[in-house]
């Protein structure tokens, strides 16, 4: 193991600890929910690993949210997680992720979680509010920024979301032309994503053709994707069907729906929640350009 590798693994135990703590402070319930579970949420562009009759979880989502319809109030999770198909410098197929939901909230104020809960681990893996990430400074804090997708295409891509939308090229432009453009000295919440791209996250009352869904970025690099919840069991499924459909036709099999999910979402109070990856949480703060140098072991070591 290289000694860059190996002092990695000691910085991500103390940002673990800091993560930990900064949540059990402010009141919040740490849970553990199955790794192996009946069904995902369908998603095209995520690909559930199989684990005998079932899956193993993309995401502890499900039934976290569920556990909200149970009334545990305000909770969060580091937990592995797997999906299939999933190997580049930024990626591998196991890896780790927190998620937090709050209740009685929207996805303002997990961003405000997000912006402070930076900080402190900022704070605790560099000694103060600053770090440098492959030739950058970025400060955290108080200069977090915020720009709507809508926005975002307008200045960046040089089309609008609805036209990038409509000519299949809005995943392409975000990669090569949004992303690049957001401002890399301090965190860059993306935020109010077209509808078609908000699987479960609530329509922007005023705007239905925007979901509450965001995406915090630092240092190029995405680090979380949160939304205000849908709370609604019949949009949810309709939601769901459409995903399975697009997933028919690019010529993948349809994913069961999460029925138990799906009866107890009515119950679901107004809520609001996010899934960050510690492994590039921990790249951010180490100055690592590959997961691989974060990680104990890579899939091609074991």
């Amino acid at each position: 193991m290289s000694s860059f590798r190996r002092a990695n693994l000691h910085l991500r135990a103390r940002i673990i600890q800091a993560v930990r703590e900064f949540f059990v402070s402010r009141g919040f319930l740490e849970v553990e929910t199955p790794h192996r579970i009946p069904g995902n949420a369908p998603e095209e562009h995520i690909e559930p690993a199989r684990a005998g009759a079932g899956y193993l979880h993309t995401s502890p989502e499900l039934c976290m949210k569920r556990l909200l319809c149970r009334g545990y109030g305000n909770i969060f999770q580091i937990c592995r997680c797997w999906r299939d198909n999933e190997r580049g410098r930024r990626h591998v197929p196991e890896f780790t992720m927190l998620e937090w939901y709050r209740c009685d909230s929207d996805y303002s104020d997990i961003m405000r979680d997000c912006q402070e809960l930076l900080e402190q681990v900022v704070r605790t893996a560099c000694g103060g509010t600053t770090l440098s990430y492959q030739g950058r400074e970025i400060r955290f804090g108080d200069s977090t920024r915020r720009i709507t997708v809508r926005e975002a295409f307008e200045r960046f891509g040089g089309t609008t979301m609805e036209a990038a939308l409509a000519d299949g090229t809005f995943d392409e432009i975000m990669v090569t032309a949004i992303e690049p453009g957001l401002a890399q000295d301090t965190p860059v919440f993306l935020v109010d994503y077209p509808a078609e791209m908000a699987a479960l996250a609530r329509l922007k009352p005023g705007d239905p053709s925007v979901g509450e869904r965001f995406e915090l970025y630092a240092g190029g690099l995405e680090l979380a994707n949160g939304f205000s919840e849908l709370n609604d069991p019949r949009e949810q499924r309709t939601r769901f069907l459409e995903a399975n459909a697009r997933r028919s036709r690019a010529g993948l099999p349809p994913l069961p729906l999460p029925e138990p999910f799906l009866a107890d979402l009515s119950n679901m109070p107004p809520a609001a929640g996010i899934a960050l990856g510690i492994d590039r949480l921990v790249m951010l703060c180490a100055d690592a350009e590959r997961i691989d140098d974060v990680i104990a072991f890579t899939p091609e070591e074991l």
